[in-house]
């Protein structure tokens, strides 16, 4: 038989076929970057306006009042449609510009379709209108790093996730120094506007920006950006101007994607629990959408925990004339027993599998744990301010750090942390594990936060619940249910009878279609004396095959798989819902900009609506502004927007979770939301957060209508 010849292997490498199925680009990329998002109908005129809208109103900080004078008395301004302005206005607003454009923080999918709304709207007013992308971030605007965005360069990354295009980076223009070096780059570029994407610090830059260059005639205009969605403008009476941040809606859903996965895989194997971790530091709106997503068996939401209430607790306090402060408020290790009361409900039906998220900053949310983060903000910040040398470098190693919080116990140290760390909270941080310990005084970011990503808080919560279930099941308490019909099969099977052996081995023989073990047969040793007790087998006979069978199904051993979802997600190529949004937020920072606002943030309002309802506007910064504790002293900044435990979104979660726990005979109830795609109608067209706060805002005006 001949041998097979060999091709060679630059024939194979030049062959079409070779070269095509190993592209960079593939035909779904090629159908992605020829998406033409459709633009709101104010875009579609010849010019754009700005109306003041009068009727939202905001309570104003002295500080913000004070350092941002320029832009303070900023109004929400409407962008709207015209086909003839006035001819000033016309002209000024077709004048060819030069507009800097800088990507801050982690990136969001969605950030290159912001780039290329406002190149479209800027070259079609003018075509002489040049933009420049700031490299790596702030540090660009600093260092006068840039490169032009040309339509080639543009056209390459629309609708494509990530902020490859230019890149992005976490430094913060805030000292004097860096401002300085900001504002002398974008009036050497000539710029006459500068547009900063990013989160609440980004956008905080953004108006000490816009404040220190008013007199340069440079505007600064924000972009909403990060995927935790904690960026969520209201008013000071709670009327919505930006019901989310971009790249939102795509985190969830490439998270929800293997999440959903993962469900599948629990439900298959039928033995591991899938403990999953996505992001969200401060807020669980991730979280939250997660478990709309997937109806996960539980999902934890930190706002939740900080609101609860041991009532037990209360009563008990009240019946010995004391007041117990702990009982308000969840802790770690009550946090540990409802998870644990969960397994053992799914266990009870035959289920020791199952799906459980948990937001990222979950502990931030715990009593005990918040106050070990409070006080050791102050202690490291103390530290740094009086002896103007860096805590972690001081103290490297988790003992270095142990013994300088004994020597401030002990009273060696005499500063303010003397008064801030004591005896009391040296026992307790001892009874915490060491790689808790070492998370809890790991180095803060940039921005003084504590990095919640650093810290393993599901190794810390399982650690709690496994050591809680080994005690339940010595006790006879955690164990698996047995489903009656194959109990009654297996001992036929090996010749028993199951109604003579069924009430001596299960609580509830007859009783339900799971059966329980009783609880004092928890090994083989009381197994043996109850079949004797019951006259079923001499002291030295061995345990039946078929019984030793079902009690060794009944022994629950806990498995599980953790995963932590964010990197993933925030790299993502937008879903269809994002690639809109952020287009649009791009046509409307050009209209902002030709019509000469500063110190806005760029937004859609009615994001929680059908898109025929978006409006685009122009949101006031300063006014948002308040004074907020950052690496130890007060610092104004945007204010992050927490889960609101009374809007509809959560009150569905929260009446469907026995529901989803699924801790019952039959099967689960888990969602597939299936991949991010542009094909097809099936699409969802925004975050299912943001619909059901929608209808339930819809459903509570025609309450209110029919009460009239």
């Amino acid at each position: 038989m001949p041998e097979p010849s060999t091709i060679r292997l630059d024939k194979l490498l030049d062959h079409p076929a070779v070269a095509d199925a190993v592209a960079d680009v593939n035909l779904e990329l090629k159908e992605r970057i020829a998406y033409q998002p459709p633009a709101c109908e104010v875009f579609d005129r010849k010019f754009t306006t700005l109306e003041t809208d009068p009727g939202y109103q905001f309570d104003i900080d002295k500080e913000a009042r004070r350092r941002l004078s320029h832009i303070i008395g900023n109004t929400v301004q409407r962008v709207v449609g015209s086909d003839d302005p006035g001819d000033a206005a016309g002209a000024d607003y077709g004048k060819a510009r030069r507009i800097g454009i800088v990507f801050s923080g982690g990136p969001a999918p969605g950030g290159h379709n912001v780039i290329a709304g406002l190149f479209d709207a800027a070259r079609r007013v003018n075509s002489q209108t040049r933009l420049f992308g700031f490299l790596m971030g702030p540090d660009g605007i600093i260092d006068g790093d840039y490169v032009e965005l040309t339509r080639d360069l543009v056209d390459r990354y629309r609708n494509v996730g990530g902020f490859t295009m230019i890149k992005t980076g976490r430094t913060k223009i805030d000292n004097e120094k860096k401002m300085t070096l900001s504002r002398e780059t974008c009036k050497q570029l000539g710029l006459d506007a500068l547009v900063v994407v990013g989160g609440d610090d980004s956008n905080t830059n953004a108006a000490f920006l816009a404040q220190e260059m008013f007199a340069d005639g440079i505007q600064v205009i924000g972009v909403p950006k990060t995927i935790d969605g904690d960026i969520q403008v209201r008013d000071a009476r709670g009327r919505v101007l930006c019901a989310m941040s971009f790249g939102f809606h795509t985190a969830a859903r490439a998270f929800s994607q293997a999440i959903a996965n993962l469900c599948t895989d629990a439900s298959s194997d039928v033995k591991y629990w899938h403990v999953c971790k996505v992001m969200g530091r401060v807020a669980s709106h991730l979280a939250l959408e997660v478990a709309l997503q997937t109806h996960a068996n539980i999902t934890l939401i930190g706002e939740d925990l900080a609101d609860y209430v041991d009532h037990a607790r209360l009563e008990k306090a009240e019946r010995e004339g004391v007041v117990d402060y702990t009982a308000y408020g969840m802790t770690l290790r009550h946090l540990s027993r409802v998870i644990c009361d969960a397994i053992m409900d799914r266990a009870a039906v035959g289920k020791s599998y199952g799906v459980l998220v948990i937001p990222e900053g979950v502990l931030e949310f715990i009593n005990e744990i918040q106050t070990f983060i409070i006080k050791f903000n102050t202690i490291i910040a103390n530290y740094n301010q009086v002896h103007d040398r860096d805590f972690h470098t001081a103290f490297p190693t988790l003992d270095d750090k142990l013994e300088y919080l004994r020597r401030l116990v002990r009273g060696i140290r005499k500063d303010v942390s003397y008064n801030v760390w004591n005896a009391r909270d040296d026992e307790l941080f001892n009874d915490i594990p060491a790689f808790f310990q070492e998370g809890l005084l790991t180095e803060r970011d940039s921005h003084g936060n504590f990095q919640f990503s650093q810290v393993k808080t599901e190794k810390v919560l399982l650690d709690l619940v496994k050591d809680y279930l080994n005690i339940l099941r010595e006790k006879g308490r955690y164990k698996i249910g047995i489903d009656a019909a194959q109990f009654a099969k297996t001992m036929q099977k090996g010749g028993l009878d199951p109604e003579r052996y069924g009430p001596v081995l299960f609580d509830n023989w007859e009783q339900a279609r799971y059966l329980m073990i009783k609880k004092n047969i928890i090994s083989r040793k009381t197994l043996t004396a109850a079949l004797v007790n019951a006259g079923f087998l001499g002291a030295d006979d061995p345990i039946p095959p078929p019984v030793e069978k079902i009690f060794e199904q009944s022994v629950p051993k806990l498995k599980t798989q953790t995963h932590f979802y964010g990197y993933d997600g925030r790299g993502s190529d937008p879903t269809r819902f994002d690639c809109i949004y952020t287009y649009n937020l791009g046509r409307t920072v050009f209209s902002l900009i030709a019509n000469g606002a500063t110190g806005q943030m760029a937004a859609i309002l009615n994001l929680e609506q059908d898109f025929s309802s978006w409006r685009p506007i122009g949101i006031p910064i300063a006014p948002l502004m308040h004074l907020e504790e950052r690496k130890g002293k007060l610092e104004l900044v945007l204010e992050k927007s927490i889960v609101d435990v009374n809007a509809p979104a959560f009150r569905v979660v929260q009446a469907l979770r026995g529901h989803w726990l699924a801790a019952a005979p039959g099967e689960d109830h888990y969602r597939h939301p299936g991949p991010i795609r542009f094909a097809g109608n099936s699409e969802e067209n925004r975050p299912i957060t943001l619909l059901l706060n929608a209808m339930g805002g819809h459903l509570c005006g025609q309450e209110e209508k029919a009460g009239e």
